[in-house]
């Protein structure tokens, strides 16, 4: 370096880190001295400009001598250490002499007062500096040099429109201070603006101010400071003034032996920095390549790093899969070759969010980001950036439990999934602390995107007002279902996108034109059902049910297809028949062997190509068919014949009674299990109180409710919120119904929640018997149940389904009398007369009570015989 007046700093080759400087101050000569600013603490001050040819001195020397090798020696060491000496070009005293060519061009003067005659070096000196005298060169020319002196411009009043004016063109300048590896003072010429420049898109390790005013450096400060320094201090160079946040000019210094931003990142003396990084002109991606190539090779700052997918093999890093559903707007599950499915969370992104408090407009962006994702499913590139690891829900913490997650960059046809998203502002970037190297592999890619949405005002960056989309789900309802059956079945065939798929023959399907959400049942076949929670217990799953669900899963789910819906069942549920690219769902089934064929297939048009097709399979003996004989009809219908009615009867407590005569249970097995988790829950409540009024009611969730009748705290469903102060819930392990305040609805916590312990009241209804309609006879009964069944222990039996929950008889546990019989008998209700031939033992014992209560003209049978003429009248229909 070149300091002031005639100060020279030399440096030896760096050995295991920064050599020392020495400064070394030219013998016998003077020089004019720099412009130097006024210490900011001290304001009466005043700057002090450039003495005549003062900068021309300096700049001589420094484009003679920076980054050459010089040879030096020392005449004079004073007794505060300064040394005196005189400087050659070259490695030995036979060099140009600087001294003298500073004297020779006239930009420099002799100490004559120190002259010895006898010195031929110092009488040299002066016969160079009359010559240069009588040429008149430098200082001795006429006029004294006053247009030598430099205005030099310490402060910009407005750096960001300063930074704008230069329009990111290069401007030539000279590095004349190094603070650290990534930010330098730079003289801008030709104005001589005096800047302070951070070097875009880095940062490097940096000295650390103490209390005590020394500094410490970083790791790697110093080498860095070094790196940067030995390239660039009062170098030519040509700076890019990029932008100005906060008063920082940010910028890209070239050099025409290469750009410093990037040889800091390659080297490992510098990291990325995602805030500056966006302003970078000469390409982001050169700066993320030289970053990955330092971690790769573990150097300077990165020789601790571990890459995020480290432990991975190259085969789990980088694959090929198919696109088998879209489980949210920033998640895919794929299939891959070895058939094994893995779900996959794209990578750096946050798609809009349904759940909590969401607005309407909220919701949309959330369809429309789903609606876009689905359109990208086939087969995809999947680059794997890193495993977030699971995390786990704490009392002291707000951080969800989330499961470990694969996260990814996923492309189709060369376009980026993720950034497709973001560009269309379906979805925003996560920021992430500088440190985190859990991001996307085109995390710059992604923000440049969310940059252009952001200006273009695309999807959550739009200030116009979303569209409402509304969906009517009449899964289940059978009401509106019923209305909406003829305009489906006389539309043929309707276009649909299955949503869910339950099991292999189970669907859920999304009506577009009709905006309307159905449960859809594949007609002319009888599909192996899954395992099931029962009434009576876990429902074993038949073979091949879960094969079936996967066949159908990659064949039609999240697909367009096309549905033929000819009729619907008591649940509401649409049967018909499903056809994706020209496939018939249900003949694809049985022909692959998971399916057999329904006999209601019959009066179909696809009756003949279903029957070859489970012929063929049965041929086979494939899948279903495996361990298929073939059984003479007359022992099937023996079988039939002396199929008789299962009586297993289990211990249960009824705990509710409702108007229309259906009751609730629980199981008395699992009761200590219940009493054990409500003590433990209440307690835990009793700790740490909820904070009244925190909690949001939503349909369909589950919480914890403050009973008015005792005070205390039951789990609880939310049914429906007709205000924050009519909420209805039900009582999910008792089964009775109550309209609250929010202000009585707490989060359930999760040790407590459904997964712990499963709801335990169970809806049952009373087989063999019919329900009052009018409403005085059913309320007499209901009080008679009331005062005979609740709250008692009961043997339970389930007869048969129902529409809306199993039918079933009642015993009382000391008597073993029949409940519902005893109605009967009472001549409270009716008998159902079912069909079925192995209920007939039991309908036959029913009618047997009726005509007796008949006889006897009890109850309503106390004017007879009604039902062939007024039966309506006392709120029974006869049944034919």
């Amino acid at each position: 370096g070149i300091l002031l007046r005639c100060a020279i700093i030399v440096r030896g080759q760096p050995r295991g880190g920064p050599p020392p400087e020495r400064q070394i101050n030219l013998s016998n000569i003077r020089t004019g001295a720099l412009a130097r600013r006024a210490p900011q603490s001290q304001p009466d001050q005043k700057d002090t400009p450039d003495e005549p040819f003062a900068f021309q001195a300096r700049e001589f020397l420094r484009k003679m001598l920076i980054g050459k090798e010089v040879c030096f020696t020392v005449e004079v060491k004073t007794a505060l250490g300064r040394e005196y000496g005189m400087v050659y070009l070259g490695r030995d005293t036979t060099g140009e002499n600087i001294a003298e060519s500073l004297v020779n061009e006239g930009l420099a003067t002799v100490r004559r007062e120190g002259i010895r005659g006898n010195n031929p070096d110092q009488a040299r000196l002066c016969d160079l500096e009359d010559q240069a005298k009588a040429s008149k060169k430098g200082m001795w020319t006429e006029g004294g040099g006053t247009n030598t002196v430099r205005d030099l411009k310490y402060i910009i009043e407005n750096p960001r429109n300063f930074v704008d004016s230069m329009h990111q063109k290069p401007v030539n300048a000279v590095i004349e201070h190094v603070r650290d590896g990534s930010v330098v003072r730079a003289l801008l010429l030709p104005d001589y603006y005096l800047v302070t420049v951070m070097l875009s898109g880095v940062k490097c390790p940096t000295f650390k101010r103490e209390a005590d005013g020394t500094e410490s450096p970083e790791p790697f400060a110093a080498e860095a400071k070094f790196f940067t320094e030995s390239r660039l201090l009062q170098r030519d160079v040509q700076i890019i003034l990029e932008s100005c946040p906060n008063q920082v000019i940010l910028g890209t210094v070239l050099h025409p032996n290469g750009n410093i931003t990037e040889l800091l990142l390659k080297e490992g003396f510098a990291r990325c920095v995602d805030w500056s990084m966006a302003v970078y002109t000469q390409g982001a991606e050169k700066l993320r390549a030289g970053e990955k190539s330092a971690k790769e090779r573990k150097v300077r700052i990165w020789k601790d790093y571990v890459a995020p997918t480290a432990n991975m093999d190259q085969k789990d890093r980088q694959f090929v899969a198919k696109v088998m559903q879209v489980v949210n707007a920033d998640a895919v599950v794929v299939k891959l070759n070895s058939g094994e499915y893995k779900t996959i969370h794209l990578s750096s992104i946050r798609p809009p969010r349904i759940e909590g408090e969401s607005t309407k407009d909220t919701v949309a962006l959330f369809k429309s980001a789903f609606s876009c994702l689905t359109s990208f499913t086939g087969r995809v590139n999947v680059t794997v950036d890193y495993i977030r690891a699971a995390t786990s829900s704490s009392e002291t913490s707000t951080i969800p439990a989330f499961a470990e997650r694969t996260c990814a960059t996923v492309t189709i046809g060369g376009i980026n999934i993720a950034e497709a998203l973001v560009s269309k502002g379906f979805a925003t970037v996560i920021r992430y602390r500088q440190d985190d190297d859990q991001r996307s592999s085109h995390y710059d890619e992604l923000l440049a995107a969310e940059a252009r949405a952001i200006k273009n005002g695309k999807g959550l960056h739009s200030k116009k007002e979303v569209p409402i989309h509304r969906v009517a789900d009449i899964s289940g309802e059978t009401q509106k279902a019923k209305q909406f059956l003829p305009f489906l079945q006389r539309a043929g065939r309707s276009e649909a996108v299955v949503e869910y798929v339950f099991s292999g023959s189970r669907l859920k399907l999304y009506m577009p034109k009709e905006t309307c959400l159905i449960t859809f049942l594949l007609a002319g076949i009888e599909c192996p059902r899954g395992s099931r929670n029962m009434p009576g217990g876990m429902q074993v799953a038949e073979p091949f049910s879960d094969e079936a669900m996967a066949f159908t899963k990659e064949l039609v789910l999240q697909r367009e297809v096309e549905v033929e819906v000819e009729s619907m069942d008591k649940a509401g549920n649409f049967i018909g028949w499903l056809h994706i690219e020209g496939v018939n769902l249900s003949v694809a089934l049985v022909e692959n062997a998971l399916s057999k064929v329904h006999f209601t297939a019959e009066r179909s048009s696809y009756y003949k190509t279903l029957v070859s097709g489970e012929e063929a399979s049965r041929l086979r003996k494939d899948k279903i068919w495996a361990n298929y004989e073939e059984k003479k009809v007359e022992e099937v219908v023996h079988v039939m014949e002396e199929k008789e009615r299962t009586a297993n009867y289990r211990a249960v407590y009824v705990t509710e009674i409702t108007d229309t005569m259906h009751f609730y249970t629980q199981d008395v097995e699992t009761g200590t299990q219940l009493e054990n988790l409500m003590e433990t829950m209440r307690a835990e409540i009793a700790a740490q109180p909820p904070v009244e009024g925190s909690y949001a009611a939503r349909r369909g969730d589950y919480c914890i409710a403050n009973f008015s009748a005792d005070g205390e705290w039951y789990r609880a469903r939310v049914e429906k919120v007709q205000s924050p102060a009519k909420v209805h819930v039900f009582y999910i392990d008792y089964g009775n119904r109550e309209i609250v305040p929010s202000t009585r609805l707490a989060v359930i916590p999760p040790a407590f929640s459904t997964r712990a312990l499963a709801a335990q009241a169970t809806e049952y209804a009373f087989a063999y018997i019919q329900v009052p309609q009018d409403e005085d006879a059913r309320a007499d009964v209901v009080d008679s149940l009331v005062r005979d069944i609740q709250n008692t222990q009961c043997l339970l039996n389930v007869e048969h389904s129902g529409v809306t929950c199993p039918h079933v008889t009642l015993q009382f546990a000391d008597s073993k009398d029949d409940v519902g019989l005893s109605l009967v008998k009472e001549g409270m209700v009716m008998v159902d007369v079912r069909k079925e031939k192995h209920l007939q033992k039991m309908v036959t014992e029913y009618l047997n009570g009726q005509e007796s209560a008949k006889t006897a003209r009890l109850n309503i049978w106390r004017y007879g015989d009604f039902r062939d003429d007024d039966a309506d009248e006392f709120g029974y229909k006869l049944k034919k």
